[in-house]
């Protein structure tokens, strides 16, 4: 008989609450919880005065590229997050070569030299083996998109339609999740509703989910984006004869829009669940708001020719500060709003932390020409945190998170010498601010909302629940001193107050500092239970 692993001392959270209870792990899987008799093969782990909760689900990650990477794993356990489902905003390394997503969201997911193509079953099976963490993964609608279409800017052909539906189909078949669009991003600002619920057909067919960056800029111009969504919900569900689950990625807006926004969804017949982060402030890629469609859809080398040509310059200057001024989230004060958070190119690495405003007057330009000499000089690898215009409350992002379709979803981009602190903060922060200090939530819903809610949305299997026979991903918190460190002046910072966490079973968390195991998997779509 193999050794067991046994948590012992500690209270496990659940459906019921907070109960006393050890927990024993035989393998991958959780095969008791309760009084377990003491084996003297045993390998006890001493959780007196902690909570046993399922390992967290980060809903929406961008750690595409960097689940190897130990820096990254650590900054991920320490918050108690064990899975994460990637293939976000509609564009990633699969299908395809990798090379779309390696170029154009550089910034945000990184490179990944293990993937050099084969689809989504080779995606999977490059975390398998190589991660601390398990990776599910949402066919990326975008980089469907640009295997058929190209860099084309019009609407599909029939013909191209049913090519991308049959890559969507096969990663679906390989494990895929559902589907992502990223509709504020190129391709996918190029997508109509008709070719997305075209896409989203096989998704439905499934039992997958359609899981959505709206399109318009969220805030204030939300109802559109919703609007989309329920038109897109009814063209697919006709065509597949069966609902389309929908997703929709970090909400933000005042509470009083995205309360109501849901309401719209459930009154239209739409089975909706969103993710949203505990931070007000954005983080995207520079040229995001300010170049373009038709810049920021060129290959990184023609958009550096078009922004260096003098020429152009000065309609191109005009064009992009246009785009930042009637934003629904800048506005006229744009360059005070964005903080510069990643800028490839070396010479720069003294503008990171610094407003626009604050790097262009350093460098004695107007504003609007170092963002452009930044993006030219870093070739489009650049990523800024954005601030918004009325930033919101604890109080009011309280409302959002109590609303019971919503799960934690960090938005996390690892890249840049001053990245967003949600990466290295959400759920640390969830658990301090929302259970600890304002009771928003309690232990139990806590789990509801971080763990067992993903993996029923995204038919994870057995996880999300700390029960006999479910997967042994699991987290042990120290309620009283678990949080967050992270700010947006030192965004790295680890959280605190979680020190062991296994995955399948395996400890790769131990006294605060990640173990040399690799457990992670690349998770196959499960039926849903």
């Amino acid at each position: 008989m193999k050794n067991r692993t046994v948590l012992r001392g500690g209270a496990v959270v659940g459906g019921q609450g907070v109960v006393r209870a050890d927990v024993a792990i035989e393998g991958e899987t959780l095969t008791a919880v309760g009084h377990v008799d003491a084996r003297p093969d045993d390998e006890v782990v001493d959780v007196s005065h902690r909570l046993v909760l399922p390992g967290f689900i980060d809903a929406h990650s961008h750690a595409d590229g960097l689940l190897s990477d130990p820096d990254v794993a650590l900054t991920l356990l320490r918050q108690g997050v064990t899975t994460v489902i990637a293939g976000q905003d509609g564009v990633s390394y699969a299908p395809g070569d990798g090379e779309y997503a390696s170029e154009y969201f550089a910034a945000i997911n990184g490179r990944l030299p293990t993937y050099r193509g084969g689809g989504v079953d080779a995606y999977l099976s490059c975390v398998d083996g190589t991660s601390a963490l398990n990776a599910g993964y949402l066919v990326p609608a975008g980089t469907v998109r640009f295997e058929v279409c190209g860099r084309t800017d019009g609407p599909a052909t029939e013909d191209e339609r049913r090519r991308m539906q049959g890559l969507v189909a096969q990663g679906l078949a390989d494990g895929a999740l559902g589907l992502s669009t990223g509709l504020d991003y190129t391709p996918g600002i190029f997508q109509d509703a008709a070719e997305i619920a075209a896409l989203c057909v096989p998704v439905a067919r499934v039992g997958g989910v359609y899981v959505t960056h709206m399109r318009g800029g969220y805030e204030a111009n939300s109802a559109a984006g919703i609007t989309e969504i329920v038109e897109i919900a009814r063209l697919a569900a006709t065509e597949a004869d069966a609902m389309l689950a929908v997703h929709i990625s970090h909400l933000h807006a005042d509470a009083d829009i995205v309360l109501e926004q849901l309401a719209r969804l459930a009154a239209a017949g739409v089975d909706a669940t969103f993710d949203a982060y505990p931070y007000t402030r954005g983080c995207t890629l520079l040229g995001m708001p300010l170049l373009p469609a038709d810049v920021s859809a060129l290959p990184a080398s023609e958009a550096v020719a078009v922004i260096a040509d003098p020429a152009r310059r000065a309609e191109l200057r005009e064009r992009c500060t246009l785009r930042a001024v009637t934003s629904a989230s800048l506005g006229p004060d744009w360059a005070d709003m964005i903080t510069l958070a990643h800028l490839a190119a070396p010479e720069l690495a003294w503008a990171h932390g610094l407003t626009v405003r604050e790097a262009a007057e350093r460098a004695d330009v107007a504003p609007i020409d170092f963002a452009l000499d930044a993006l030219a000089a870093s070739r489009l690898e650049c990523s800024a945190v954005m601030a918004v215009r009325s930033p919101r409350s604890g109080a009011e992002l309280a409302r959002i998170f109590a609303h019971p379709a919503h799960m934690g979803g960090s938005d996390g981009i690892f890249l840049g010498a001053h990245p967003h602190p949600r990466a290295a903060g959400s759920f640390s922060l969830f658990l301090r601010e929302y259970v600890r200090d304002r009771q928003v939530w309690s232990w139990a819903d806590a789990v509801g909302h971080l763990s067992t809610l993903p993996a029923r949305r995204f038919g994870l299997g057995r996880r999300g629940v700390v029960e006999t026979g479910a997967v042994a991903d699991l987290v042990v918190v120290d309620p009283a001193t678990v949080g967050d460190t992270a700010t947006y002046a030192d965004p790295g910072s680890r959280g605190v107050g979680i020190d062991d966490v296994f995955v399948g079973g395996i400890r790769v968390l131990a006294d605060g500092e990640r173990t040399d195991a690799l457990p992670g998997r690349g998770l196959r779509r499960s039926p849903k239970i």
